[in-house]
């Protein structure tokens, strides 16, 4: 388009939504190899691929917003439409663990009576996971701040707050880790082992994802591209991250104290 009258993007094709739905079905058939035959070559290079279409596509979006211009403010609308119900789905997505944990525990207690016979006690609510809630609210609390401080035009506050999201975002993972690596259970371990793991692992990888998005806002910060009117970039970042926080509380009250 030569002259365009109306306010919206028309986005140019792209190769990088085959590429990420390529990515996706090697990693998803590589995790199934990996479990099944010990081949971790295909989930591997799915991995890598998604890597390099993250980075792709990010580069893509943040030239188009932030030097050509095509991030007008119906083009923003829409946007926060998009983050919104993508939130929306993943509610859903992590829903269904909640339900099975919850159904489970209900209807068939004996799964609890069997943890412990085996002595394979859940774990202690009141210690590393306590640890771990505290610092997802302070990170809440950092990227709130982070936020003010981008529409108040204070850099150094709003690179302040970044870096210290990211900082308890790394740290809740490393605490994450420790706590499987130490766990007296495992994912085979009936019912409760089976929807812990999968429920705190796929929390721990939006944990990961969110770190990784509030990473990118940081360095974008660094190099001037969000201003006090024109910030969707971090904003979405920190509606992602507001989102995991209230999932761990869920996560925390359930699985962790209730369950235990």
């Amino acid at each position: 388009m030569t002259h365009q009258a109306h306010a919206y993007h028309m986005v140019d094709p792209s190769p990088w939504p085959i590429t990420g739905a390529t990515a996706a079905l090697l990693m998803t058939s590589g995790l199934a190899m990996w479990f099944h035959y010990n081949q971790l070559t295909p989930m591997y290079l799915g991995l890598v691929l998604m890597l390099l279409t993250m980075y792709q596509w990010w580069r893509d979006i943040i030239r188009e917003g932030t030097f050509q211009g095509h991030h007008t403010t119906p083009v923003q609308a829409g946007l926060r439409y998009g983050m919104v119900l993508f939130i929306t789905s993943e509610i859903f997505f992590l829903f269904g663990f909640f339900w099975a944990f919850t159904t489970q525990a209900i209807t068939n207690p004996s799964t609890w009576r069997m943890l412990t016979a085996t002595s394979h006690y859940p774990l202690n609510p009141f210690e590393v996971p306590l640890l771990n809630t505290a610092v997802l609210l302070a990170s809440g609390v950092t990227v709130t701040w982070a936020h003010h401080a981008i529409m108040n035009n204070n850099r150094t506050e709003a690179m302040q707050g970044l870096a210290l999201t990211i900082l308890l975002g790394a740290y809740f993972t490393l605490l994450q880790a420790l706590e499987y690596y130490e766990a007296p259970f495992t994912i085979a371990d009936a019912v409760y082992g089976s929807t812990f793991f999968v429920a705190t692992g796929f929390h721990g990888l939006h944990v990961i994802i969110g770190t990784t998005f509030l990473l990118t806002c940081l360095l974008r910060q660094a190099y001037f591209h969000f201003t006090t009117t024109h910030h969707f970039g971090f904003e979405a970042a920190a509606w992602y991250w507001h989102f995991v926080d209230v999932v761990w509380l869920f996560l925390y009250i359930s699985i962790y104290w209730w369950g235990a």
